[in-house]
């Protein structure tokens, strides 16, 4: 109060109410003195002339360390630029990974602020509440404190879909009036079934959030009435072992629906949920959700990490011995698969994205040949299995067994099987590979895999830019050393140099004046080149079918450049029409022999002609983005003529460019320059889809 002392929030109140609340919300977790303390303290560092050293002067060392690291996190918050929300995200999950308390004191921080967020302005309101939704709510569930998350997710919800949510919650009060009197009765029927079996247990009911509704409703893509689970019913139980009787008990009075059972109890959760789950045909024909567990089970599954701290030995803190003899697991272990996904990536946004994909994905639990148990996301496959297992297994996996069989690679796993991956002598991952996975490790560890094996390709395209551009004014690169550019590029050694020329980073016109400074000027001139259009398409194509009077022209489904395979479809109507040999649209043609006619691309073609190749990239929707795509493709020589965006979503859009380049090798090296670009998802030729 004293450090804070006027200073006032948005909505009026007094600063230090703030501070208050957050500690307020952290003891109901009964959490040890040492996170309460900072939960007070944890803005006078950042907000006001307090030091770190005073903290520490005045509360000790451990406080000033743990409000040393809320601090840091503020800090990053503040820096909103989309450029930088990777960087802080990195930063931010390896501060919570060495203390989990700092997490919590965060987690309540943005619990507060979100209850009281109708007083910032509303663009505002927005970005905070969509932060709320992909980062704290999920790693609230990552260390299983599924209270708070599941408060951080309605008052997110509230602000950036309220429509959705008004309708979710009418819908729910008509199923009310519907079905109320009939869910009243459905736990006192449970109770005293499981009484008549001798066990005690308390039985109560729960309607599912609009927000965990509304993700349901977009994940199975199935309408409101076809959700089984709206209401649930916990049966709370002395032991673990009257979990099992209580199913039975259940099971044996009412059907069960079949594929909607599952074990959390011999399997736990990575966060340590622990329960019994299972739907059935219940009282009055109602199909219900029941999830069966003990007291402990509960406190567990509410507040995940923060149910571990209780006296011991004469002090209080996180007891982590008794959450490893309840059958628990390290509570940071999720944030270390954060931290495993950051050491692997490369492109910041590219891994935002990877851990966006670690935190939300709910669990199957696989096997190993010899019993060890992996936890992935649903929907996983094989490659994610392999690289969960070790990252070596995940490089050099080519095939795999589910429960012994042989199986395809995109097979989705299920709860149980078996997995053994079939591993080859060389380290090679496709890179449509990227494809068969889901979860952030696997797609990381494969983009990086991919980014060190082509490292030698775009060594080798360097390479033979830079010759090419000096054996224009007859030098060669066996003639000189590379020193000076190395150092004026500032470039560590020619490996370096010749990938960066490779990818398009640099120019090798600018490398080979710096070579050769008397040259400047000269090697930007060159033929005047024609471009492969309209009625000169004769001067670049021979073979059959070019007979006179034939109008020949170039497919604009696939934009056949020098250097690609071409084949001529002749037809009564149009003439001639060149296309690449693996355009799709050929496949009409397929049953006709005598419209099909061998091409080539003349001499004058491969030398003096550019021609437009239509090159299409799935990008990220962010700023910026589609001008880096532009200026990359300028920088390795292609020369824009038309650019059109389809597919706009959230997260990504497709975009066609049509690019004047050489050849098909310039159209090539144009692609790797864009796929080194972490902000571009996909890059192909067209092919005429």
């Amino acid at each position: 109060m004293k450090m804070h002392g006027s200073q006032l929030r948005a909505s009026g109140d007094p600063y230090f109410a703030h501070p208050i609340q957050v500690a307020g919300i952290l003891t109901d977790y009964k959490l040890d003195t040492a996170t309460i303390v900072t939960a007070l303290l944890h803005d006078v560092v950042e907000d006001t002339s307090a030091t770190r050293d005073d903290i520490a002067g005045m509360f000790g060392e451990e406080v000033a360390v743990l409000v040393e690291g809320v601090t840091k996190l503020s800090r990053l918050e503040l820096q909103a630029e989309h450029t930088r929300q990777a960087e802080n995200l990195r930063k931010f999950i390896l501060a919570i990974s060495r203390d989990v308390r700092v997490l919590l004191v965060k987690l309540a921080d943005r619990l507060h602020n979100m209850r009281t967020l109708q007083y910032v302005k509303p663009e505002k309101r927005e970005r905070i509440s969509r932060e709320t939704l992909e980062v704290y709510a999920p790693l609230g569930r990552s260390i299983g404190i599924h209270s708070i998350a599941s408060e951080l997710e309605e008052l997110a919800f509230t602000h950036l879909n309220p429509t959705a949510k008004t309708a979710i919650e009418r819908r729910l009060e008509a199923l009310k009036l519907e079905h109320g009197r009939a869910i009243e009765g459905v736990a006192g029927e449970v109770e005293r079934v499981l009484s008549e079996a001798g066990l005690t247990a308390n039985v109560y009911g729960r309607q599912k959030t609009p927000y965990s509704i509304w993700r349901k409703l977009q994940r199975k893509s199935v309408g409101f009435s076809s959700l089984s689970d709206i209401y649930g019913f916990r049966v709370i139980v002395e032991a673990e072992d009257d979990c099992y009787r209580a199913l039975g008990v259940i099971h044996r009075e009412w059907p069960m629906v079949p594929e909607r059972f599952k074990d959390f109890i011999s399997t736990p959760k990575s966060n340590n949920y622990r329960s019994l789950h299972t739907t059935v045909v219940g009282p009055r024909g109602l199909r219900i959700e029941m999830q069966i567990r003990t007291e402990e089970m509960d406190r567990i599954a509410e507040d995940g990490v923060a149910a571990h701290w209780r006296y011991k030995n004469k002090s209080y803190g996180f007891d982590r011995e008794a959450m490893e003899q309840g059958g628990g697991r390290d509570p940071l272990q999720n944030l270390r698969h954060l931290v495993q996904v950051i050491e692997h990536g490369e492109g910041g946004e590219d891994w935002v994205e990877h851990a966006k994909l670690e935190m939300y994905l709910d669990q199957v639990f696989v096997f190993t040949p010899k019993g060890q148990l992996v936890t992935l996301p649903r929907g996983g496959m094989p490659l994610d299995f392999a690289y969960a297992v070790h990252t070596e297994v995940g490089d050099t996996a080519v095939g795999v067994k589910v429960n012994g069989e042989l199986k395809p690679m995109r097979t989705p796993l299920q709860n149980g099987d078996v997995i053994e991956i079939i591993r080859g002598s060389k380290r090679e991952v496709p890179a449509d590979w990227r494809s068969l996975t889901v979860t952030g490790r696997a797609r990381s560890a494969i983009r990086r895999h991919i980014r060190t094996s082509e490292r030698e390709e775009f060594i080798k395209l360097g390479r033979v830019a830079l010759d090419q551009t000096l054996g224009r004014v007859e030098k060669s690169l066996a003639d000189v050393s590379l020193k000076p550019v190395l150092e004026l590029l500032a470039v560590a050694n020619d490996e370096d140099l010749f990938e960066g020329l490779g990818r398009g980073r640099l120019s090798p016109t600018t490398a080979a004046e710096i070579l050769f400074p008397a040259l400047k000027g000269r090697l930007k001139a060159g033929p005047e080149k024609q471009r492969i259009e309209g009625d000169k398409a004769r001067l670049f194509v021979r073979g059959g079918g070019l007979t006179p009077g034939v109008t020949v022209h170039f497919g604009q489904c696939c934009t056949p450049v020098p250097g690609d395979r071409i084949v001529g479809i002749l037809e009564p109507e149009s003439g001639l029409t060149v296309h690449t040999i693996d355009c799709q649209t050929l496949a009409a043609f397929a049953d006709d022999d005598s419209v099909w006619h061998d091409l080539q691309w003349t001499p004058q073609a491969e030398t003096d002609a550019v021609a437009a190749a239509r090159i299409r990239a799935t990008i990220r929707n962010a700023p910026g983005v589609l001008g880096q795509v532009t200026t990359l493709i300028g920088e390795a020589g292609g020369n824009i003529i038309n650019l059109s965006m389809a597919h706009r979503q959230q997260d990504f859009f497709d975009v066609d460019v049509d690019v004047e380049v050489e050849d098909a090798k310039h159209a090539t090296m144009i692609m790797a320059a864009l796929r080194a670009n972490p902000s571009v998802d996909s890059v192909e030729r067209a092919r005429g889809e």
